[in-house]
């Protein structure tokens, strides 16, 4: 089992920037993969970031050169850092972990206002 719990979500204006963070616990030594997807409202779940144990990373057009995903392995922490953040960056940001299961956190809402 995995434990994922995010943070830092917020509601925040155009331009500005957050920083989430997903805490990871429990059998995290099977994960080889973390990241990060996002849900608006009426639409599907999309993914923003992963970084894999490999440290190889991958981010969709959307985000590219505004979002950064990055790791302490030493806190089994997953950080996103979402810089000039747009009205349709406005979702629920959920944590994953690709272990030998698929494990999501619970979801935190950032809010962006035009």
């Amino acid at each position: 089992q995995v434990q994922l719990v995010e943070s830092g979500g917020g509601l925040v204006q155009a331009g500005g920037s957050l920083r989430l963070s997903c805490a990871a616990s429990g059998s995290i030594f099977s994960c080889n993969a973390m990241g990060w997807y996002r849900q608006a409202p009426g639409k599907q779940r999309d993914m923003v970031a992963f970084i894999t144990s490999g440290d190889s990373i991958n981010y969709p057009d959307s985000v590219k050169g505004r979002f950064t995903i990055s790791r302490d392995n030493a806190k089994n922490t997953v950080y996103l850092q979402m810089n000039s953040l747009k009205p349709e960056d406005t979702a629920v940001y959920y944590c994953y972990a690709r272990c030998r299961l698929v494990y999501w956190g619970q979801g935190t809402q950032v809010a962006v206002s035009s």
